[in-house]
């Protein structure tokens, strides 16, 4: 599969590269992501420089956030069906045409939306969110 992979922690993306590499299978508990779209978010910036709080070991996948359709099951993962369309966050390897996450924080998208639409659904939401709302006090009218 092809993966946006950060080699070396460096500003302005300077560290990654997109390559194939062996597409990640489930383990317990948990489920592949075909991705449809992937949110990208100030922390996925912050983590390819080494700024974020959560370092990964390098080399590693970015991307918080990920919506998709479920493409196998890991051992006791239950919740979901192969092929069900599901959104949620990954705190790394949404940056790529595979991922696998917990099912446990995964959610099934809403039929309304489209991926794009729910890829950004919880850190980018909430980012946005608490910017406007809570630190500029924006406020209607």
């Amino acid at each position: 599969m092809r993966a946006l992979l950060v080699e070396e922690l460096a500003p302005e993306y300077g560290g990654c590269v997109l390559k194939e590499i062996e597409t990640p299978a489930p383990g317990p508990g948990e489920v592949q992501i075909k991705v449809r779209a992937a949110a990208v978010n100030f922390p996925d910036l912050l983590q390819t420089r080494g700024e974020y709080q959560h370092k990964p070991p390098l080399p590693f996948i970015p991307g918080m956030e990920v919506a998709g359709e479920v493409s196998a099951l890991g051992e006791g993962a239950t919740e979901f069906q192969i092929g069900d369309a599901v959104v949620g966050g990954a705190r790394i390897g949404g940056f790529s045409e595979y991922a696998v996450t917990p099912a446990a924080i995964l959610r099934k998208k809403p039929e309304s939306l489209s991926f794009s639409q729910v890829a950004g659904y919880s850190t980018a939401y909430l980012t946005a969110y608490v910017s406007l709302v809570r630190r500029a006090q924006v406020e209607a009218g």
